[in-house]
């Protein structure tokens, strides 16, 4: 009996004359997220992508694990697969399911009949299959509204695939499909939930972080490197720029208003990012802000903050409040990275009453009060350390 997995395309299957790009995107993508598993076939056809194993020692569990984090699939399955003969199927049924079968009360069966020229209609096999399997087990009894096991039978171009219930995956667009950003990834809950936010829209994505020893510690460092580890097996290989961000910050601890310290320090990191981005052809910035979650969040002190630069800035967490973002952040895996007790450069310096509107015109004397700030910055962004992260990779 053979078996292989069937994932299920999503919103890509109404893009109408793109959907052969998203579809091609997709492909390559789940072929990178197979390589060290094993040989598989992968293969789309009528809107479900068919991955099956060519070796015996495929590592289908795992390939199944990484399948459901790939954004662009809705829906995975296990099924087993056999010629569309309907004695074949109800014997394929009975030896892939029946264990199953043994330890449920309920059942239903339903059908998919792709295949138009298939003799058998859809209830018919329904109804055929599920008094099969009722003889073979007669403690079984049919329940078509709330059954404990719903058996699947799809019939597509000649053959018949059957499974039990499917479990929900990534969902969203294939990374690549919407274009290309840069992520500011802080070390806290809110930034990786943006990044995987965003990368489920179709965005590839790259991370920066800043970094201001020696009041930020190389721990915190290394877990931002790990969120980002974390975060690759849904957005895909990228790499993490870190900014030498003390001597800018130090700069307007030092000449700048106590009060408008945080405005003028995320201005002055965007600026940086901005750099980053526009050298690596990159077409917007990522933040995780929540509006009102701080001080620096008001709507004020947003308009203040994107006026520094001129990339959009994409806020996937705007609307969330914190309950939703952790809930978020703990269905994705990185809340218990986000939660250890490793400083950023976000945190230090605070002013204990921040304004919460500011103006820009301000903000703008504020700036024009210090003179070296852009040199700093510029020198800042030359400075920036690249890390290539990788999937499996540990740092250290």
């Amino acid at each position: 009996m053979k078996e292989l997995i069937l994932a299920y395309q999503g919103e890509m299957t109404l893009k109408g004359l793109n959907r052969g790009k998203f579809e091609a995107r997709l492909i390559k993508i789940i072929r990178w997220r197979l390589e060290g598993l094993g040989k598989f076939k992968v293969r789309s056809s009528q809107s479900t992508v068919f991955i099956e194993p060519l070796e015996e020692d495929c590592d289908t569990d795992e390939a199944y694990r990484r399948i459901s984090h790939v954004f662009g699939i809705v829906k995975l399955s296990r099924a087993a697969v056999c010629d569309a003969d309907f004695a074949t199927i109800c014997e394929t049924a009975e030896a892939y399911l029946g264990q199953t079968l043994r330890g449920t009360k309920t059942f239903k069966v339903e059908a998919k009949r792709a295949d138009k020229q298939y003799p058998m209609k859809s209830p018919e096999i329904c109804r055929e299959l599920g008094a099969y399997l009722l003889d073979k087990h007669h403690h079984l009894r049919v329940d078509v509204h709330h059954p404990q096991l719903e058996i699947m039978v799809e019939i597509r171009e000649g053959k018949a695939y059957i499974h039990g219930p499917k479990t929900e995956a990534a969902g969203g667009l294939p990374v690549g499909t919407s274009g290309r950003a840069l992520n500011l990834l802080s070390g806290g809950i809110d930034s990786p939930v943006a990044a995987w936010c965003m990368a489920r829209r179709g965005l590839a994505l790259h991370h920066i972080h800043f970094a201001s020893p020696p009041y930020t510690s190389l721990r915190a460092k290394l877990k931002v490197c790990t969120l980002a580890k974390e975060l690759v097996e849904y957005t895909g290989n990228c790499t993490l720029f870190v900014v030498p961000y003390t001597k800018p910050q130090e700069y307007i601890r030092d000449h700048a208003p106590d009060v408008l310290f945080t405005v003028l320090m995320r201005r002055s990191m965007l600026r940086i990012a901005n750099r980053v981005a526009k050298q690596l052809e990159l077409e917007a910035l990522i933040t995780g802000e929540s509006l009102a979650q701080v001080a620096s969040q008001t709507m004020a002190a947003l308009a203040c903050t994107d006026a520094a630069q001129d990339l959009p800035v994409l806020r996937p967490c705007i609307g969330m409040d914190k309950t939703e973002i952790i809930e978020r952040s703990r269905k994705i895996g990185t809340f218990e990275t986000s939660i250890e007790p490793y400083e950023d450069c976000c945190t230090i310096f605070t002013p204990p009453h921040p304004k919460t509107n500011p103006t820009l015109a301000e903000i703008l004397e504020a700036e024009a009060a210090m003179p070296e700030l852009l040199a700093l910055e510029e020198q800042a962004a030359a400075n920036v350390e690249k890390i290539p992260v990788r999937m499996g990779q540990e740092f250290e």
